[in-house]
């Protein structure tokens, strides 16, 4: 069998060892779906099942055998997955179908019912994200949620941190919103702050947890979400200069958008207030 199209599904050791226990004790009740090339077949779908059953040291697999060409399989696995698949996922096959089967940007935007300018877009981001990343999000180590939201923005930055900071809390198995954490961290920190968050982002994680601002006074408070402000205003000014807005699709952009018209109504109150406040201070 040709396992070619392996790296093109993320791993996910839980439901590895669950199915490793129901292949031990029931055997195998789903066949894997192939095509047949020649003497060999290309696995198309049941790559898990696969692996699972070269551990229990099991020799032959039940396949099914799709009557149809390599790629036209492939465009039709993706078509009965597709509801799970997210942009990654997306990325890699577009990559791959362009790769072995020299498709071009227009053909895999026909085959995929898309725009060639989608096409582009998901091909940027296997561009952008650095290669030993994409390999920690295959292995189940990272999210691929928390990489493209957090990890990406800061490959297109700074590629080389990205690729520390991926190395770091990989064995850690944070959740997304403890990455979006160090993420912060990380964009609004010193050079010193930065440097605790590659070399101990558990440490950085556990400070934050334990940071109370009760002992600070009012003053001290309100001056502190002032900084706050300030600091990201100017970080959200310099990702739309970057193009943010060019490289968003339209559900994205409109959900950026009601956020930006939120944002504007709280800013627009908050200064209408001070006003109010500075004018009439007795």
């Amino acid at each position: 069998m040709e396992l070619r199209y392996e790296t093109l599904r993320k791993r996910a050791p839980l439901a590895e060892r669950a199915l490793l226990g129901s292949l031990a004790e029931h055997g195998q009740q789903l066949p894997i779906v192939v095509v047949r090339q020649q003497s060999r077949f290309v696995v198309i779908d049941g790559y898990k099942r696969v692996r699972a059953l070269k551990r229990l040291a099991r020799d032959t697999v039940r396949a099914t055998d799709w009557p149809m060409e390599e790629l036209e399989a492939l465009l039709l696995e993706r078509q009965l997955r597709c509801a799970a698949e997210d942009a990654l996922d997306q990325a890699w096959l577009l990559a791959e179908l362009q790769e072995r089967f020299g498709l071009s940007l227009e053909e895999l935007a026909r085959r995929f019912a898309r725009s060639k300018s989608w096409v582009s877009r998901r091909l940027g981001l296997i561009e952008s994200l650095p290669k030993s990343v994409q390999e920690q999000v295959r292995a189940g180590e990272l999210a691929a949620h928390a990489a493209m939201k957090y990890l990406l923005p800061l490959a297109r930055a700074n590629a080389a941190a990205a690729v520390r900071l991926a190395a770091a809390i990989a064995p850690l198995k944070l959740t997304s919103r403890q990455v979006g954490a160090i993420y912060a961290g990380w964009q609004s920190g010193t050079p010193r702050t930065r440097e605790l968050i590659l070399e101990r982002p558990q440490i950085y994680l556990q400070a934050q947890s334990t940071k109370s601002p009760a002992s600070a006074s009012p003053a001290e408070r309100w001056r502190h979400d002032l900084d706050a402000l300030c600091g990201i205003a100017r970080r959200a000014r310099r990702t739309l200069q970057s193009g943010l807005l060019q490289q968003l699709l339209e559900p994205e952009r409109a959900e950026l958008e009601q956020g930006f018209a939120r944002m504007r109504a709280e800013v627009q109150s908050l200064l209408q207030r001070y006003d109010l406040e500075s004018d009439h201070a007795r």
